[in-house]
């Protein structure tokens, strides 16, 4: 490894993990990430994940980790559904919706009160998300909400989500398509490397952002949002990033390593 980037000689108090490309890709760990969080977690130090992925109930992903060898509480998954209900309760608490997105995100969205709706004389505001059912019907409904008014926000803005073999077309595919036939630019995007995203797990740790690591496999979501909240942050080669991508970037990780066992001091 170059020696720019340097792999960690202590431990934080808190490791924060993305999960596709960092903890899994698909339905198996990736090399050393159950041994990694094991140790860390014998050694009494807290792990949490931190998700941009709204297809799947926190719920899902907790009971994932669990059973590929990982126990792990709802509660120590926030994903980017999640941050999407608070942040619309927040600042738009009676809005009435238009999802592009799958149901996992929709059902978060109607369990926490708000109206979700497809007529467009009555939405207050379009969600754009990851969504694998994605037609004109639902480009067409956005297009006319948000030339009436509706807010526009999204869950994330990855650009690809990694599967094993390649990856699937993401949230930014949604905006930008909804961007392009409105000239209208989403007001906030909730997910990494956002503040909202932050805030969410740092009140979840109740941490100084100094006293934790944020790993994941983008620089432009994890290792961005993780620099600006003031946490430590390594880029793991394991997902979407390679070394040509950090080379050519101008986002400086804290740490790169190539393998989640990477994070443990030596000795």
């Amino acid at each position: 490894m170059n020696s720019t980037y340097p792999t960690p000689t202590t431990l934080y108090e808190a490791y924060i993990f993305d999960l596709d490309g960092t903890i899994y890709l698909g339905d198996a760990l990736l090399p050393t990430a159950g041994e990694t969080i094991t140790t860390l977690r014998e050694l009494g130090k807290r792990t949490v994940f931190l998700s941009n992925n709204p297809t799947h109930f926190r719920a899902d992903q907790a009971a994932k980790l669990t059973r590929l060898g990982l126990p792990t509480p709802d509660e120590d998954v926030i994903n980017s559904s999640v941050v999407m209900v608070d942040f619309l309760r927040r600042n738009l608490p009676e809005a009435r919706l238009f999802v592009i997105g799958e149901e996992p995100l929709q059902t978060e969205l109607r369990r926490a009160g708000f109206e979700l709706t497809d007529d467009a004389r009555r939405i207050d505001a379009v969600i754009a998300s990851f969504d694998r059912t994605f037609e004109y019907r639902k480009l067409q409904i956005a297009f006319d909400a948000i030339r009436a008014g509706a807010r526009f926000f999204a869950t994330n803005a990855d650009r690809y989500c990694p599967v094993p073999g390649g990856g699937q077309p993401d949230a930014a595919a949604i905006i930008a398509a909804v961007e392009a036939c409105t000239n209208t630019q989403i007001e906030a995007v909730v997910g990494k490397p956002s503040r909202y995203m932050a805030e969410a797990i740092l009140g979840l740790l109740d941490l100084p952002p100094d006293r934790c690591l944020m790993s994941g496999d983008r620089l432009e979501t994890d290792v961005q949002m993780g620099l600006e909240a003031g946490m430590a942050a390594a880029l793991a080669l394991t997902g979407a990033t390679g070394e040509a991508d950090l080379v050519a970037s101008e986002i400086r990780p804290t740490y790169v390593i190539r393998q989640l066992a990477d994070l443990l001091p030596d000795g």
